[in-house]
């Protein structure tokens, strides 16, 4: 099964940090790569019209920003950058190596790594 995983928080998609389901806005299900393949690329489309960064890896996740888009953390005591993010992933696992897809390896910009250094540093279990 694939899934189509759009989130918003302050980590970038692929850090898989504990939590990061939390961040989950929309999911859709398909049971074929290419049926995922073709929501990943319109959801990618609409997100890439609407936010002015974004940073894409061939794993086939992105992390869209706008760079005012920040929120307040008491835990670290300073402002951590918000992401929309987009992944293509199968059982809720990054895609194997051999489906990702250099073409979508690319960036408009620097990503702000602002994000809070105590989700960033807390072991997983």
């Amino acid at each position: 099964m694939y899934q189509v995983v759009k989130m918003y928080g302050d980590m970038e998609p692929w850090w898989f940090l504990d939590g990061w389901k939390d961040d989950i806005v929309q999911v859709h299900e398909f049971e074929h790569y290419y049926e995922a393949l073709k929501c990943y690329k319109k959801e990618w489309l609409n997100l890439h019209g609407a936010h002015s960064s974004f940073n894409s890896r061939s794993s086939i996740m992105t992390a869209f920003w706008d760079i005012e888009d920040q929120r307040w953390c008491e835990e670290c005591d300073e402002y951590v950058q918000q992401y929309y993010s987009l992944a293509l992933l199968t059982d809720w696992q990054e895609i194997p190596e051999e489906m990702h897809r250099p073409a979508y390896d690319r960036q408009s910009d620097k990503p702000n790594h602002r994000a809070c250094s105590i989700k960033k540093n807390k072991p997983q279990v």
